[in-house]
Protein backbone atom coordinates (compact mmCIF):
# COMPACT_ATOMS: atom_id res chain seq x y z
CA UNK A 1 0.00 0.00 0.00
CA UNK A 2 1.56 3.21 -1.01
CA UNK A 3 1.40 5.87 1.59
CA UNK A 4 0.21 9.31 0.56
CA UNK A 5 2.52 12.08 -0.46
CA UNK A 6 2.79 14.90 2.28
CA UNK A 7 2.66 18.04 0.51
CA UNK A 8 5.51 20.82 1.99
CA UNK A 9 4.23 23.23 3.53
CA UNK A 10 3.55 26.90 1.51
CA UNK A 11 6.39 29.52 2.28
CA UNK A 12 6.02 33.20 1.52
CA UNK A 13 8.84 35.77 1.14
CA UNK A 14 8.58 38.24 3.94
CA UNK A 15 10.65 42.03 4.07
CA UNK A 16 11.96 44.20 6.44
CA UNK A 17 13.80 47.38 4.91
CA UNK A 18 14.31 50.61 6.26
CA UNK A 19 14.08 52.40 2.42
CA UNK A 20 17.85 52.38 2.32
CA UNK A 21 20.40 50.38 2.90
CA UNK A 22 19.26 47.63 5.07
CA UNK A 23 17.10 45.10 3.13
CA UNK A 24 16.34 41.66 5.05
CA UNK A 25 14.16 38.60 3.41
CA UNK A 26 12.47 35.84 5.56
CA UNK A 27 10.07 32.96 4.97
CA UNK A 28 7.03 32.83 6.37
CA UNK A 29 4.91 29.57 6.62
CA UNK A 30 1.52 29.68 5.40
CA UNK A 31 -1.98 27.66 5.63
CA UNK A 32 -0.75 25.00 7.66
CA UNK A 33 -3.80 22.89 8.75
CA UNK A 34 -2.12 23.68 12.45
CA UNK A 35 -2.25 27.26 13.01
CA UNK A 36 -0.12 26.71 16.81
CA UNK A 37 2.25 24.49 14.66
CA UNK A 38 2.57 27.53 12.23
CA UNK A 39 2.96 30.31 14.44
CA UNK A 40 5.49 28.22 16.37
CA UNK A 41 7.86 28.04 13.50
CA UNK A 42 7.12 31.71 11.92
CA UNK A 43 8.06 33.69 15.57
CA UNK A 44 11.39 30.95 15.45
CA UNK A 45 12.15 32.32 12.40
CA UNK A 46 11.09 35.70 12.74
CA UNK A 47 12.95 35.63 16.38
CA UNK A 48 15.70 34.24 14.41
CA UNK A 49 16.26 36.47 12.07
CA UNK A 50 16.12 39.59 14.52
CA UNK A 51 18.87 38.06 16.40
CA UNK A 52 20.53 38.12 13.50
CA UNK A 53 20.08 41.64 12.69
CA UNK A 54 21.44 42.52 16.58
CA UNK A 55 24.10 40.91 15.91
CA UNK A 56 25.31 42.38 13.29
CA UNK A 57 24.26 46.24 14.25
CA UNK A 58 25.90 45.42 17.91
CA UNK A 59 29.38 43.75 16.78
CA UNK A 60 30.79 47.19 15.10
CA UNK A 61 30.69 50.53 16.85
CA UNK A 62 30.46 52.37 13.24
CA UNK A 63 27.86 52.88 11.46
CA UNK A 64 26.44 49.86 8.90
CA UNK A 65 27.01 50.91 5.38
CA UNK A 66 25.02 48.07 3.61
CA UNK A 67 22.84 45.00 4.91
CA UNK A 68 21.41 42.21 2.92
CA UNK A 69 19.20 39.44 4.61
CA UNK A 70 18.49 36.29 2.57
CA UNK A 71 17.11 32.48 3.30
CA UNK A 72 17.34 29.77 1.63
CA UNK A 73 14.78 25.99 2.34
CA UNK A 74 17.46 23.49 2.78
CA UNK A 75 14.55 20.29 2.95
CA UNK A 76 10.81 20.25 2.90
CA UNK A 77 9.81 16.88 2.19
CA UNK A 78 8.85 13.99 4.77
CA UNK A 79 7.14 16.49 7.20
CA UNK A 80 10.55 17.80 8.15
CA UNK A 81 11.25 21.59 7.67
CA UNK A 82 15.24 23.03 7.59
CA UNK A 83 15.51 26.42 6.11
CA UNK A 84 18.82 28.50 6.72
CA UNK A 85 18.79 32.78 6.93
CA UNK A 86 21.96 34.39 6.38
CA UNK A 87 22.94 37.83 7.00
CA UNK A 88 25.29 40.08 5.32
CA UNK A 89 26.16 43.42 7.39
CA UNK A 90 28.98 45.70 6.20
CA UNK A 91 29.84 48.46 8.38
CA UNK A 92 31.85 51.65 7.98
CA UNK A 93 35.66 51.20 6.70
CA UNK A 94 35.17 48.24 7.82
CA UNK A 95 37.92 46.07 6.28
CA UNK A 96 35.48 43.42 4.91
CA UNK A 97 31.42 42.53 4.99
CA UNK A 98 30.70 39.88 7.55
CA UNK A 99 28.27 37.37 7.20
CA UNK A 100 26.49 34.64 9.98
CA UNK A 101 24.34 31.70 8.75
CA UNK A 102 21.63 30.36 11.08
CA UNK A 103 19.60 27.43 10.00
CA UNK A 104 16.24 25.77 11.86
CA UNK A 105 14.89 22.66 11.65
CA UNK A 106 11.36 21.93 12.23
CA UNK A 107 9.68 17.92 13.07
CA UNK A 108 5.94 18.81 11.39
CA UNK A 109 4.85 15.47 12.54
CA UNK A 110 6.17 16.04 16.28
CA UNK A 111 5.17 19.52 15.76
CA UNK A 112 8.27 21.15 17.52
CA UNK A 113 11.62 22.85 16.44
CA UNK A 114 14.44 20.37 16.19
CA UNK A 115 18.03 20.53 18.12
CA UNK A 116 20.80 18.82 16.93
CA UNK A 117 20.79 16.43 19.86
CA UNK A 118 16.69 15.67 19.22
CA UNK A 119 17.79 13.78 15.78
CA UNK A 120 19.57 11.22 17.88
CA UNK A 121 19.19 8.44 19.84
CA UNK A 122 19.44 9.03 23.93
CA UNK A 123 22.82 8.69 25.16
CA UNK A 124 23.94 7.87 21.76
CA UNK A 125 27.40 9.66 21.55
CA UNK A 126 26.65 11.85 18.15
CA UNK A 127 29.07 14.65 19.52
CA UNK A 128 31.79 12.15 19.61
CA UNK A 129 30.42 10.48 15.78
CA UNK A 130 30.08 13.53 14.01
CA UNK A 131 32.96 15.13 15.12
CA UNK A 132 35.16 11.90 14.01
CA UNK A 133 33.39 12.60 10.57
CA UNK A 134 34.38 15.70 10.07
CA UNK A 135 37.45 15.79 10.99
CA UNK A 136 38.11 13.13 8.44
CA UNK A 137 36.77 15.90 5.85
CA UNK A 138 39.13 18.30 7.46
CA UNK A 139 41.76 15.98 6.48
CA UNK A 140 40.53 14.41 3.52
CA UNK A 141 39.64 17.96 1.36
CA UNK A 142 42.83 19.30 3.31
CA UNK A 143 40.96 22.09 5.27
CA UNK A 144 43.25 24.33 6.32
CA UNK A 145 42.27 25.36 9.91
CA UNK A 146 43.03 28.51 12.49
CA UNK A 147 44.09 25.96 15.20
CA UNK A 148 43.80 22.00 16.44
CA UNK A 149 40.10 20.94 15.84
CA UNK A 150 38.77 18.99 18.99
CA UNK A 151 35.36 18.31 17.88
CA UNK A 152 32.06 20.39 17.35
CA UNK A 153 29.59 21.86 20.15
CA UNK A 154 26.64 19.52 21.42
CA UNK A 155 24.39 22.52 19.37
CA UNK A 156 26.74 22.68 16.86
CA UNK A 157 24.96 24.75 13.62
CA UNK A 158 23.23 22.33 11.30
CA UNK A 159 20.74 22.17 8.93
CA UNK A 160 19.22 18.44 7.09
CA UNK A 161 19.07 18.55 3.19
CA UNK A 162 17.38 15.49 1.34
CA UNK A 163 19.44 12.48 2.64
CA UNK A 164 22.21 14.58 4.46
CA UNK A 165 23.03 16.49 7.39
CA UNK A 166 24.97 19.33 7.32
CA UNK A 167 27.59 20.48 9.98
CA UNK A 168 28.61 23.44 9.33
CA UNK A 169 30.66 26.91 11.09
CA UNK A 170 30.96 30.18 11.34
CA UNK A 171 33.33 32.56 9.52
CA UNK A 172 36.32 32.55 11.80
CA UNK A 173 35.28 30.05 13.85
CA UNK A 174 37.11 26.97 12.62
CA UNK A 175 38.85 28.81 9.14
CA UNK A 176 40.29 32.14 7.74
CA UNK A 177 38.31 34.11 6.23
CA UNK A 178 39.12 33.38 3.20
CA UNK A 179 37.93 30.21 3.02
CA UNK A 180 34.60 31.01 3.34
CA UNK A 181 31.76 28.75 5.72
CA UNK A 182 33.13 25.65 6.28
CA UNK A 183 30.23 23.33 5.43
CA UNK A 184 30.37 19.19 6.29
CA UNK A 185 27.91 17.09 4.28
CA UNK A 186 27.30 13.50 6.05
CA UNK A 187 25.11 10.92 4.80
CA UNK A 188 22.50 9.72 7.06
CA UNK A 189 23.46 6.32 6.00
CA UNK A 190 26.63 6.98 8.46
CA UNK A 191 24.50 7.59 11.30
CA UNK A 192 22.14 4.64 10.98
CA UNK A 193 22.69 3.06 14.04
CA UNK A 194 21.99 5.91 16.36
CA UNK A 195 19.62 8.03 14.70
CA UNK A 196 15.95 8.10 15.98
CA UNK A 197 13.72 6.12 13.68
CA UNK A 198 10.73 8.06 13.48
CA UNK A 199 12.49 11.47 13.79
CA UNK A 200 13.85 13.87 11.41
CA UNK A 201 17.05 11.82 10.12
CA UNK A 202 15.14 8.27 10.50
CA UNK A 203 12.34 9.38 7.61
CA UNK A 204 14.88 10.84 5.23
CA UNK A 205 16.67 7.92 5.32
CA UNK A 206 13.52 5.83 4.24
CA UNK A 207 14.30 4.67 0.35
CA UNK A 208 10.59 5.25 -0.68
Amino acid sequence: MMMPYTFPVDIETHKISDGSNKTVFYPQVTALHNQQLERLINHAIIDQTQQLINEQIGNMPTEVEEMIGLYEVKNNQRQVLSLSLSNYTYHYQAAHGMTFIKSLTFDLEKEKKCELSDLFKPGSAYVERLSHLVAQQIKQRDIPLLGEFTGIRPDQDFYMADKTLLIYFQLYELTPYYFGFPMFPISVYDLQDIIVENGPLGRLAVNN
